[in-house]
């Protein structure tokens, strides 16, 4: 056994959180062999209760030093696919980890459920609302669990901050200010290409529509570029949206209008650089805001939320834990550190920890397909209000924007022939 897997194995091991599962190994397969699935698998193999059977990319450059990675790790031999219904029909997997692209998380998760596995999909689970929805009917109809990635939910400092929020010890909250704002500035365009050998470029396009392939979409531009994802809101926002939906009891909003545009950015991408979106709730209002330019020293922090309470702002926060002002001068600043986990500061480990234990029980897991639906529909519904131009209305108990023939349509998308859009 040779030191990297050695000290790997013996790091897993000893993880207290995870000792009871090293006994039952479910056969697993990983689909999308980028950055972040890789993220996902590492942890996934530090349980002690997975064998990597299967991976599957369309990018045989990401693929092949994946699978090296994993043999070399934990010696396991997973077999090479490029088409995941091959992988779904020949390796009858009992877990599948969807780490794709945003465009292909609902086909994937809903066919591994078909197929009998219970799945760990990425945020956001869907690029349209209506692909959400046909994602909660597969995960209910075939009784399959469905953990979505929004990995927040479970690190220590949002837990203990939510516990601080629903103390009451904020007073009553009656606006939230969510926002990303990263520094950048208007860039450059970025020239068509051939794509490079080993990447099927169609099968990369899937259902969506085909562009010519560039080398700012893939791999990891892709978020914003909005055939393909749903920009900075659907990507960083969900998991704000999330802590939103968290700490309330209302489960939608019931108004939307979200503005913004191009104002800076000068390269190849088509996404919002600036963007503000409210969501008008029954009990408070919800405001979210990003930039991905003029990062800056006078705004120390550039994300998370903060909840205006009659007691005081609270912030929750990222790299920088989370932190209590209270009105009263006289009281002090409450704070709490983040414990987070390398590389890029996740909390994958503990979200993994809990779709295991959901398998074994058959209860649903923390971050279960319907909460992470009703959260990625918060971002939605802003891209959805930014694409017209206006304020929308929902109706979140029946899922449908009422008495609204043009925003209605943007509720899903036609597919690419030969795939076809899911059924609710």
């Amino acid at each position: 056994m040779d030191q990297t897997r050695r000290v790997f194995l013996k790091g897993a091991l000893a993880a207290p959180i995870l000792a009871t599962q090293v006994n039952r190994k479910y056969r697993t397969a990983l689909i999308g062999t980028g950055w972040w699935g890789m993220n996902i698998l590492h942890c996934a193999l530090e349980s002690g209760g997975c064998e990597i059977v299967a991976m599957c990319d369309v990018d045989i450059s990401q693929l092949n030093p994946a699978i090296e990675k994993v043999k070399q790790l934990s010696g396991d031999n997973p077999k090479k696919y490029k088409d995941f219904r091959d992988l779904l029909h020949e390796q009858e997997p009992e877990i599948v980890i969807v780490a794709t692209p945003d465009h292909w998380h609902p086909l994937i998760m809903i066919e591994a459920v078909k197929a009998g596995a219970h799945v760990y999909v990425e945020k956001p689970v869907s690029h349209t609302i209506r692909e959400g929805q046909a994602m909660v009917k597969a995960a209910r109809e075939t009784g399959r669990v469905v953990q979505v990635g929004t990995h927040r939910r479970v690190s220590p400092h949002n837990v203990s901050g939510m516990q601080f929020l629903k103390s009451g010890k904020v007073g009553k909250i009656g606006m939230i200010r969510a926002f990303v704002h990263y520094p950048g500035g208007p860039g450059q365009k970025t020239p068509d290409s051939e794509p490079p050998p080993g990447l099927d470029w169609d099968m990369w396009c899937g259902p969506a529509p085909y562009r010519p392939f560039n080398k700012a979409i893939h791999p990891k531009g892709f978020r914003q570029f909005l055939d393909y994802a749903n920009g900075t809101l659907g990507d960083w926002g969900i998991h704000w949206m999330d802590q939103i939906l968290w700490w309330t009891e209302e489960k939608y909003p019931r108004k939307v209008f979200s503005t913004g545009g191009r104002y800076v950015k000068q390269d190849s991408t088509d996404a919002p650089d600036t963007q503000v979106a409210t969501f008008e709730f029954e009990s408070f209002t919800a405001v979210w805001e990003h930039r991905t330019y003029a990062g800056n020293e006078a705004e120390k922090t550039n994300i998370g939320c903060y909840f205006y309470g009659t007691e005081g702002t609270f912030h929750m926060g990222w790299l920088d834990g989370w932190t209590f002002y209270p009105s009263n001068k006289n009281k002090p600043v409450i704070h709490e550190e983040p414990k987070l986990h390398k590389p890029d500061d996740q909390n994958i480990r503990e979200l993994w920890a809990d779709f295991l234990e959901s398998i074994k029980t058959g209860r649903r897991p923390v971050c279960d397909i319907e909460i992470g639906h009703r959260s990625t529909n918060m971002s939605l519904l802003g891209m959805l209000s930014f694409k017209l131009g206006r304020s929308v209305r929902w109706d979140g108990n029946r899922e449908i924007v009422p008495e609204d023939e043009e925003a209605s349509k943007l509720l899903e998308r036609a597919y690419r022939s030969p795939w076809r859009y899911p059924q609710i």
